[in-house]
């Protein structure tokens, strides 16, 4: 049997040569304009790539830095604060954390600041959709209410106005004529949803070195009891599950630099990772900027990202998206003509300053758990065996935050998420085929790893990627495609207990 020393000696001496990925090209003009060279060289040598796994890296346990949680491992474990924030930042959290669990209701109602619900939506609260701050939870069957998971819809660019708006980031996806961007499968009194959904399954089994045999479940989606008419014949559509809400200011304080870093669109290193950022426009500022968040990477800041929450999933108006009819469409003339939550009084829209600033700082300041027995042998033998399958490439360790970030608690911290927050073709198994923005139907983002191995503690259950169709971390591996085909692979080819330990580190993130 090849030995891990072997197995790893190529990939690790690839990485030492190009710095932190092996595979990144440096983007031209992309550099740390926050660093003085002294810092840059202290950033360079602690955010190198691991070489040796005899032993746990410095630091490696606090996975957020300086914000990292190490409360008692419980169902809340995904709900605490950034563990540096000041009294006023906790002051701030907790009022964000009472918002995001607000169940709104529909207008008029005599609870003025907590209407305006719909009227079409998919949940009445962000909690519920972020499981204790965690994962949704998947429909197991057609008639099983999602906790989390949604339809997104599109249809493909019809008229000149329509490719032009795309090509130039006015917009990332031409919404369904009647249903809009999303399916809504609620509605206020008085009105009908826009449909419910269905789900059915198909199977097939992947056989391991070793012997073991494991079966892939992939579901497929689909609308019934449309209450608009029917949908364009064309229309695309793709489930997306609630992602876990923790770390999200870390990951957007680090420096776009060093994630254009890993970038490699051609990938002119030839080793088959062709990371490739996403770039969106602000809907605030109008600019062009680099897109972090949401599975394919097409918003840019929390704050963007809890705005369109508030709007696509609960109908609710933002001082960013000012709509009071949430997805209501032009063809849904009943839906606009429902009462709103606009209370002139309050405001212009249903949720005014201060709701989605102190929302946003709950979401920048949901703190990543310390990470478990880091210098387990086990552990790092799978840790060793990640490195050989060739994970970080897409999977980065670490990074090192920005001087600066817009709040002090993330500023230049040593993070650990398991990501380079680009866009990678998965391949035709976990193809969604309805591109966004810059990512086409075969991309998606590079998941986050940290945390991964208490979905189970704070959830209940472990349901893994865009759809949920994961049952196991090793399931989540083997629908690995695309630019991962190779690192999938080499997990298929691992001896069984190779395979345990590098699942075991997984579970230790």
């Amino acid at each position: 049997m090849t030995s891990v020393i072997s197995r790893l000696a190529l990939p690790l001496a690839f990485a030492t040569g190009l710095g932190l990925c092996g595979g990144a090209a440096v983007f031209a003009g992309s550099a740390r304009t926050d660093l003085t060279p002294k810092d840059q060289e202290r950033v360079a040598k602690v955010t190198a790539p691991a070489t040796t796994f005899d032993k746990a890296e410095p630091f490696e346990r606090m996975s957020g830095g300086a914000t990292t949680t190490t409360r008692t491992i419980d169902t809340n474990i995904f709900s605490h604060s950034s563990a540096n924030l000041s009294f006023e930042g906790e002051e701030q959290f907790k009022l964000g954390n009472g918002i995001f669990k607000k169940v709104w209701v529909s207008a008029p109602s005599s609870t003025q600041a907590s209407d305006g619900l719909g009227p079409l939506y998919n949940q009445r609260s962000c909690q519920r959709c972020h499981l204790k701050d965690g994962r949704g939870r998947p429909p197991l069957h057609t008639g099983d209410l999602p906790g989390g998971l949604l339809l997104r819809l599109s249809v493909p660019p019809a008229t000149d106005e329509e490719r032009a708006d795309l090509a130039s980031k006015k917009t990332l996806r031409i919404p369904e004529p009647t249903y809009g961007g999303q399916l809504q499968t609620f509605a206020v009194p008085g009105l009908r949803s826009e449909g419910q959904i269905t789900v059915d399954h198909e199977s097939h089994d992947v056989t391991l070195a070793g012997g073991e045999t494991v079966t892939l479940t992939r579901p497929i989606y689909g609308v019934s009891d449309l209450g608009y008419g029917e949908m364009a014949p064309d229309a695309l559509i793709s489930p997306r599950l609630a992602n876990p809400m923790i770390g999200l200011g870390l990951l957007e304080a680090i420096h776009p630099a060093d994630i254009l870093a890993h970038a490699d669109p051609d990938d002119a290193d030839g080793d088959g990772i062709s990371g490739r950022p996403s770039m969106v426009r602000d809907p605030e500022t109008g600019e062009m900027v680099l897109g972090r968040f949401g599975w394919k990477a097409s918003t840019p800041s929390i704050r963007v990202q809890s705005a369109e929450a508030f709007s696509g999933d609960i109908g609710i108006s933002t001082p960013v998206v000012t709509d009071a009819f949430g997805e209501c469409s032009i063809a849904q003339q009943h839906c606009l003509d429902m009462p709103s939550g606009v209370q002139p009084d309050l405001g212009e829209v249903e949720a005014p300053d201060p709701v989605l600033p102190l929302v946003t700082f709950y979401a920048q300041n949901l703190a990543v758990p310390a990470r478990r027995d880091v210098d387990d042998p086990e552990v790092l033998k799978g840790k060793a065996m990640f490195h050989a399958a060739g994970c970080p490439a897409c999977h980065v360790p670490k990074f090192v935050t920005s001087r600066d970030a817009e709040h002090p608690e993330q500023r230049f911290q040593l993070i650990w998420p398991y990501t380079d927050m680009l866009l990678h073709d998965m391949g035709e198994g976990l193809a969604d085929g309805r591109p966004v923005g810059d990512a086409s139907g075969t991309e998606w983002r590079t998941a986050p790893l940290w945390g991964i191995g208490l979905t189970e503690v704070a959830n209940g259950n472990t349901f893994y990627l865009h759809d949920g169709r994961a049952r196991t971390l090793l399931e989540a591996v083997l629908w690995h495609g695309g630019e991962a085909q190779a690192s999938r692979d080499a997990v298929v080819a691992m001896s069984p207990d190779e395979r345990a330990a590098l699942l075991r580190f997984l579970e230790s993130l």
